[in-house]
């Protein structure tokens, strides 16, 4: 399985780099001839409102995986942090928790009587979190989007992003003395 993993990672830049190409290429396919100037209008709208904009900047992505499999999840883990190190993320702390939580349920044997006759049923549940410092918009959405679709069966991803703010005008300059 590690073999399999560490092929998959090989190609994240060419994949990155090759997925806006796609994307115009399907535009351009679906739209017929009288909308192409429409479309080339819109094109053009979009880019430059992306070229004003700055790309958000983000201080921190905190990652919370929830599965049935420890080692699924460490695995994963792994995975993540491998194609995190390859775009050039900061990796920060990755741990588990020591116990996993427990949900039991008691159902009775029988349908109305004998209540001594029971089956207890356990579902375990087991943590993963993971910390990443310090990405861009662009490398955020590229990284979550890669890391979601590799997601694997059983597995529930929670993500958070701390985005980075600019301080108010009122803040930046110091009071005037009287």
């Amino acid at each position: 399985m590690i073999k399999t993993l560490a092929f998959a990672l090989n190609p994240i830049r060419a994949i990155i780099q090759q997925q806006p190409r796609v994307l115009l290429s399907s535009v351009h396919k679906i739209s017929s001839p009288s909308t192409e100037s429409t479309n080339a209008a819109l094109t053009n709208n979009d880019n430059q409102q992306q070229q004003d904009e700055p790309d958000k900047l983000y201080k921190k992505l905190e990652i919370e995986l929830k599965g049935i499999d420890p080692a699924v999840l460490k695995s994963y883990t792994w995975f993540a942090t491998t194609a995190a190190q390859n775009l050039g993320v900061e990796v920060g702390k990755c741990w588990s928790l020591r116990k996993s939580e427990k949900k039991r349920m008691t159902l009775l044997k029988s349908v109305f009587i004998y209540k001594k006759h029971r089956v207890q049923y356990e579902i375990r549940a087991y943590y993963r979190f993971m910390h990443f410092h310090r990405l861009t918009g662009s490398t955020l959405d590229t990284f979550l989007e890669y890391i979601q679709r590799n997601l694997p069966e059983g597995v529930a991803m929670k993500a958070t992003k701390i985005e980075v703010q600019p301080l108010p005008d009122h803040l930046k300059e110091p009071p005037a003395s009287v």
